[in-house]
């Protein structure tokens, strides 16, 4: 099948809803104009469509009998101040679960990901003759959260719509460069594990540290004896993380608090060593505070990210359609990153194959590209934002043959 022209049309619906929604991100499970604006596109474009898991918008592309294939994008903003310096850039705000006002950006590049699967499809409807079976298009809120992806499922979501067979989806990075696509087979994203910690003391004045259990003193230590696991329990061959991401205790400098707080963020990617990781934190949490005559911790989880495997006949046959679209050069084959999404829960809920890629949103010649989650994330506009539309409908039409 020959490679993916868009029309005028399309190449305003794409760059169009690209800046509208660069311009208006929502912060995680609030996408609600974001929402509406996905569903008037889908009402222009005829496509029946439903709300699902809150702020989550499923549409569906009925075309005749043949293979039931899922595609996804992430619909949720960060709380990030922007910094482009762009005429579109974003000075959205939003408020926090905790009542904080902060500043939204789209700073994952989720922006590109809803203009692309709403162009793509555009594409699939003008080209329902080239293929036969029904597309689910599913933006998904709460990415960032991990809360997105289980809130659709718990949802109903694959009772309310039809139950795909494949479920596909992708992601805008700088490591790869722009007009490219990179793919993982098999275990392609690291599962995640946040936790949060509070450490208990006795608080005594700044100058009577003999009467105080210090609480700042016993975090700090199982902060720095938390980095051992990695270094002196696993193998060298068995990747982890472990990441201490935030640490906060008392409100004065001459008074030993109480307690503190912080948070352990664990990246792993066999269940084997994330219980492992998840023991010896615990273990060594209990121990510290039994060295400090501390009670023991409160452990509490934050939020989990499952691991992302990408089936590895699936794989190939979306490889093999990526470089017909795109070019054999353009397609490149990738280790197994330590980020994490909660993509995954869309198709291991039914226990479905997935398949994820990655397309570039900077020049190859370009150097140190924003990283995601950076104040200055803004992928060239194009090639990336059609790259994005070309993979998926590439990905697709092979899906449904």
């Amino acid at each position: 099948m020959s490679p993916t022209n868009m029309i005028d049309s399309e190449q305003s619906l794409l760059h169009e809803s690209y800046l509208h929604l660069h311009r208006n991100p929502e912060l995680s499970m609030q996408e609600h104009r974001t929402a509406e604006f996905i569903e008037g596109k889908l009402e222009e474009l005829g496509i029946e469509h439903l709300r699902c898991g809150g702020t989550g918008v499923v549409g569906v592309l009925r075309n005749g009998d043949g293979p039931v294939v899922a595609f996804r994008a992430d619909t949720d903003g960060l709380p990030i101040r922007e910094d482009t310096g762009v005429d579109y850039a974003s000075v959205a705000t939003g408020t926090l679960a905790d009542g904080t006002e902060v500043p939204v950006m789209h700073g994952c590049g989720h922006d590109t990901h809803v203009a692309a699967a709403l162009t793509a499809t555009a594409v699939m409807v003008r080209e329902r003759d080239s293929w036969r079976g029904t597309i689910v298009w599913v933006f998904q809120p709460g990415e960032e959260t991990a809360a997105g992806a289980a809130a659709m499922v718990a949802d109903g979501l694959w009772d309310r719509a039809p139950k795909p067979e494949l479920v596909l989806g992708q992601h805008v990075v700088p490591q790869v460069p722009s007009g490219a696509v990179g793919l993982a087979s098999g275990s392609a994203m690291a599962m995640a594990d946040s936790l949060r910690v509070t450490v208990f003391g006795t608080q005594s004045h700044g100058s009577q540290p003999q009467n105080a259990i210090d609480p700042v003193v016993l975090g700090a230590h199982m902060v720095v004896r938390l980095q051992t696991i990695v270094a002196r329990e696993l193998s060298p061959q068995e990747p982890a993380v472990v990441t201490c991401g935030t640490f906060h205790a008392g409100l004065k400098e001459n008074i030993i608090p109480d307690r503190a707080e912080f948070t352990i963020n664990v990246r792993t990617l066999t269940e084997d060593v994330r219980s492992r990781v998840l023991e010896a934190i615990t273990r060594i949490l209990n121990a510290e505070a039994a060295a400090s005559r501390a009670p023991q911790p409160q452990i509490e989880e934050i939020y989990r990210f499952p691991l992302l495997h990408n089936d590895p006949q699936r794989t190939e046959q979306v490889a093999a359609a990526l470089r017909a679209e795109l070019g054999a050069e353009q397609v490149v084959a990738l280790a197994p990153s330590m980020g994490s999404e909660d993509f995954g829960w869309l198709a291991e809920s039914i226990g479905v194959p997935n398949v994820y890629w990655v397309f570039g949103g900077f020049p190859a010649d370009r150097a140190d590209p924003p990283v995601n989650h950076s104040p200055f994330f803004l992928p060239d506009m194009e090639p990336t934002l059609s790259t994005g539309v070309r993979a998926a409908v590439g990905a697709l039409r092979a899906a449904l043959g």
